[in-house]
């Protein structure tokens, strides 16, 4: 019995780790057009001006 649920703990836990890294890469991939979108518009370069205030 202690088996079984620590087995099906382990699906759950391993389920949901990777719905959560799922999500993180749609953001991941979120980021990263905006950041070339940004990159192509303001032209690149160190001289250009910037999109982003940092």
């Amino acid at each position: 019995m202690l088996v079984l649920v620590l087995v099906l703990l382990l699906a759950l836990v391993l389920g949901g780790a990777g719905f959560a890294i799922h999500i993180l890469w749609w953001i991941a991939l979120a980021v990263l057009v905006l950041w070339v979108l940004g990159f192509a518009f303001t032209g690149g370069g160190a001289g250009g001006r910037r999109w982003y205030r940092w």
